[in-house]
């Protein structure tokens, strides 16, 4: 019998109809690597043994992914025996064997640290208990991983409407054949892409709690938004040209607090600035990865934005974008723009 889908994931709920406990959000404008290495030590107290940097490396020459500086930075300052992990795609691409990948992976600039492609030599279940799923196939090589920092580029989706941390990992770590797979296309259907919506949230999320249960409170998770394209990285070179105003980096311990405020904050930007983003969501219903994640027991919806560039002060997400041009100029909007 199959199981009953959730509804809501076209509408942005708003702080007022939120409820529940608290997390900490760190927030900063600075987009740079100044900035990437001044957030992540508000996360980093959690990350020890081996561990594993979960990031999009993208398609040949994709404009938009995380700068490859601003990585190589804080891998050589702060995770200097960490390793980028990635997994083939489900698609026919530039990283869909892992031979392409490999070739892909230098013509980005992903050569100053190890990548491990955790799908490379099989896959492993990794157990959860969820309405789609019971368990989740993932990469081999992730199990030997003991910490894990998300390094997420946050941007809309062509199917998900927003790829935040949940996006990163459920389908990021899930692998290229069976897990993916999983996620992507109903049982018995010829087309790969037949599960979409409010279904395809809620799996995605499912995979992401399979992966962040095995690390448990070994988990990290920063949001950078920049270059925040409607598609997601996937696309590479033909990717919807950006409009969103860069905003800066979101960090948190709590993978559904740091989704839900790069949220907040594209709903706040002034006018008509985060239109764009905001109707990509709401028409792939996005936003049932948040009330999944809740309805998961992921994390919190509710959370203090603590501002990095102003001495920790807490803010609101109307104020952490106040100022932000309603256009987007490429790289212009960071903390050396802020008076005050």
């Amino acid at each position: 019998m199959k199981a009953a889908v959730g509804s809501g994931g076209e509408r942005y709920v708003p702080v007022q109809e939120r409820s529940g406990e608290k997390s900490a959000v760190y927030f900063t404008r600075d987009l740079s690597e100044a900035g990437l290495l001044k957030i992540y030590d508000k996360v980093s107290s959690v990350l020890e043994g081996k561990i594993a940097v979960k990031l999009h490396t993208g398609e040949p020459m994709g404009p938009n992914i995380i700068p490859r500086s601003w990585v190589k930075e804080l891998i050589a300052e702060r995770l200097p025996d960490a390793t980028i992990i990635e997994t083939n795609t489900y698609y026919e691409g530039g990283r869909y064997t892992t031979e392409q990948h490999r070739e892909t992976l230098k013509v980005n600039g992903w050569t100053f640290a190890p990548v491990d492609i955790t799908d490379e030599e099989g896959t492993v279940m990794l157990p959860v208990d969820g309405k789609w799923f019971s368990e989740m196939s993932v990469g081999s090589h992730l199990p030997s991983y003991e910490s894990m920092l998300t390094l997420t580029h946050f941007k809309g989706h062509t199917m998900g409407g927003f790829g935040g941390s949940n996006k990163n990992i459920g389908i990021g770590c899930a692998d290229g054949r069976i897990g993916k797979a999983m996620i992507h296309t109903a049982e018995g259907s010829d087309n790969m892409w037949s599960i979409a919506e409010e279904e395809l949230m809620e799996r995605i999320t499912e995979s992401t709690k399979a992966t962040i249960s095995h690390f448990g409170k070994h988990n990290a998770f920063i949001n950078v938004m920049r270059n925040m394209s409607v598609d997601c990285d996937c696309a590479g070179v033909d990717a919807a040209p950006v409009v969103t105003p860069d905003i800066g980096i979101v960090a948190s311990l709590d993978i559904l607090a740091a989704d839900q405020a790069c949220v907040d904050l594209v709903y706040a930007l002034p006018g008509k600035a985060g239109a764009a983003l905001q109707e990509r969501i709401e028409t792939r219903h996005g936003h049932r990865q948040l009330s999944y994640m809740q309805e998961m027991g992921m994390g919190n919806r509710l959370y203090e934005l603590i501002d990095l560039d102003h001495d920790g002060k807490e803010i609101l997400p109307a104020e952490a974008v106040a100022g932000v041009p309603e256009k987007w100029v490429p790289d212009a909007y960071n903390v050396k723009k802020i008076s005050g």
